[in-house]
């Protein structure tokens, strides 16, 4: 098993000015997100979407990077949850006079004009005696990289910049501070104050948000968030996590293209102070493809729907479908050049740089997405609608070139910076791809070249088989004709490649448990057996640690399985949110909440819960 122990790089940065990764919270439009500390500081928001430059980015540089503090004015110990079924969140402070909190939200717009305005709106109000607050708007637009001037009329102040303009309307009196604005208000019992945030320019009016229009609005958002859950079918033992990680996996949603990102944000780092560091907020095929299948076991198909059509327009014959390999991720608009960077300016989360925007893996080759993909569609057309003639003869050429492209090395799932290699996931995955369209065109009498087909999954089959074992180790490895063990196995049994219960499993099962295993966490691979191209360790990886629940489950382990999934949910943080990766304290590291993480942990809940009858 591989160490996770910090270098003495990382144990001597030791910074106060940053919370921990998992000391935040989510809100979102369905088109952008912001992150909001224990503290009540707003420490990451980018507008107006997703991959948009940051306006407020102090989770990557406390000095330069812009933040939007909102906090008791007197010590003060705080809790945070969210208001039960929705993503509103709530901020409470405990003080000697009294106690108050923050409602964050983001109201949800539809398709109207409204939704490009992206309001943020910061509800405060004293619960019980009284509470003085203190308020301090500190924007930097474009990663820090481009100035603003301030403007105020009245109770409203708007921040402008070249690209971005924001107004800010507030309920209680503010002040500039060279380019940022301050507040000192003190509310007593009953009372509410409220800071709303627009986006405004483009034909969207500056408009004010009294206290009985954020009332009116959090109403709204909260009817809109429990509608939206009150589809799912879900009515397992682990309601209220799998819950949340629906709510999660809906707020990474890119409403306009029914694109999902890989998380929201980029460049926390998998390693305090190391350079694992990478922008996820990009539309990978995998992830989404995941994840349309996790909401599909609940029941969402809208969602499933809106990312097939995502996939016709962006990834569909009029992209080159079959002249090449698939391009493993887009930007959340569809487009396909995502150039990377480093922001030199910023030091990083806690130290950790380079931060990065842009990904320059979107140009590996990754076998393994042609597998993911075709699922998605094999399970949308199964649970969700039959696919048009149109969709099937999209997924006839897609198959083809696995056909004859499956035996090609490539960089893998984990996007290795290491050289291309025989990686046995990408070879199941192409057996996935193959499979799952036989499938479909024997439910549905579909036209294919069957005997073609089948003569390609049939060589993948033995191909693993012969070279994707290992006698030394008795157990299936990560790539061919090696000795080096890898977590994503971990799917063999769960895309029905191998019986669970097979000899050759349930030995690779035995054999990840005390390579790659601890305390129920999963680590990916050892990278000082197997080089990755980069350098330094990493935590454990969440994904793999729900693979491994499931693997168990499915293996008949149902009480080791159990105890993993229970002492798993043990890492979430206190919202039950997952990052990319637990570190070796149980703290949570790498982008922050993780799509991967979330809908694995919706797989493993619904299939433990079947399992245990």
């Amino acid at each position: 098993m591989q160490a996770d122990n910090p270098d003495a790089t990382a144990r001597a940065w030791d910074d106060s000015r940053y919370l921990p990764i998992g000391e935040h919270g989510l809100i979102g439009d369905l088109r952008t997100v912001a992150l909001v500390g224990t503290n009540g500081t707003i420490d990451w928001y980018c507008c107006p979407r997703f991959d948009s430059p940051s306006v407020f980015g102090s989770i990557l540089d406390a000095d330069k990077g812009g933040s939007f503090e909102l906090a008791a004015d007197t010590p003060a110990t705080t809790k945070q949850f969210y208001f039960p079924d929705t993503n509103v969140l709530i901020t409470r402070f405990f003080a000697e006079d009294g106690v108050g909190e923050i409602q964050d939200f983001m109201p949800i717009a539809g398709d109207s004009l409204e939704a490009d305005r992206h309001r943020l709106i910061r509800r405060i109000t004293c619960v019980r005696g009284t509470m003085p607050f203190r308020a301090r708007v500190a924007p930097r637009f474009d990663y820090a990289r481009q100035p603003h001037t301030l403007h105020q009329d009245g109770s409203r102040t708007t921040f402008e910049s070249e690209s971005l303009s924001l107004a800010l309307s507030a309920s209680v009196p503010v002040e500039p501070d060279g380019q940022d604005v301050r507040s000192r208000f003190e509310l007593a019992e009953g009372q509410h104050a409220v800071f709303a945030l627009d986006r405004v320019g483009a034909g969207i009016a500056p408009r004010g948000c009294p206290i009985e229009e954020a009332e009116e609005e959090f109403a709204a958002t909260v009817r809109f968030w429990r509608k939206w859950l009150s589809a799912s079918r879900y009515r397992g033992r682990w309601r209220e996590v799998v819950h949340r990680s629906a709510l999660t996996l809906k707020l990474l949603t890119y409403a306009p293209t029914g694109g999902i990102v890989a998380a929201p944000t980029t460049s926390l780092p998998e390693r305090i102070g190391g350079a694992r560091n990478w922008d996820y907020r990009y539309v990978w095929v995998r992830d989404a493809a995941f994840c349309v299948y996790a909401l599909l076991r609940l029941g969402f198909t809208e969602e499933a729907e809106a990312f097939m059509g995502f996939l016709s327009k962006h990834v569909g014959s009029d992209s080159g479908l079959g002249t090449g390999p698939l391009q493993i991720m887009y930007g959340i608009d569809g487009r396909s050049d995502l150039p990377e960077q480093e922001l030199t300016h910023f030091e990083g989360y806690r130290g950790s740089s380079p931060a990065r925007v842009g990904n320059d893996a979107v140009g590996q080759l990754q076998l393994d997405i042609y597998g993911a993909l075709i699922d998605s569609i094999y399970l949308y057309n199964k649970w969700g609608t039959p696919i048009s003639s149109e969709r099937w003869e999209e997924v006839c050429t897609l198959v083809d070139w696995v056909c004859d492209n499956w035996d090609q090395p490539d960089e893998g799932i984990w996007e290795t910076r290491g050289g291309r290699k025989n990686f046995v996931y990408s070879r199941l995955m192409c057996w996935v791809a193959i499979e799952r369209a036989m499938r479909m065109a024997a439910q549905r009498g579909l036209p294919a070249d069957i005997p073609r087909w089948r003569q390609a999954r049939d060589a993948i089959y033995r191909d693993i088989m012969r070279h994707g074992w290992s006698d030394s180790l008795q157990a299936f490895v990560q790539h061919f004709d090696d000795d080096v063990l890898d977590a994503s196995i971990l799917m063999m049994p769960l895309a029905k490649f191998v019986s669970p219960t097979d000899p050759k499993w349930l030995c690779t099962l035995d054999a990840l448990g005390r390579g790659l295993v601890s305390d129920s966490l999963v680590y990916r691979y050892d990278p000082e057996v197997s080089p990755d191209g980069l350098a330094g360790p990493e935590g454990t990886f969440s994904i793999c640690s729900f693979w491994y629940v499931e693997a168990l489950a499915r293996a008949g382990r149902l009480d080791e399985a159990r105890l993993a999934f229970e002492k798993m949910l043990t890492y979430a943080n206190h919202l039950g949110l997952y990052a990319e990766e637990i570190g070796h304290t149980g703290e949570q590291l790498g982008n922050f909440p993780q799509a991967f993480t979330h809908l694995a942990l919706i797989s493993a809940a619904f299939n433990l819960d079947h399992a245990l009858g």
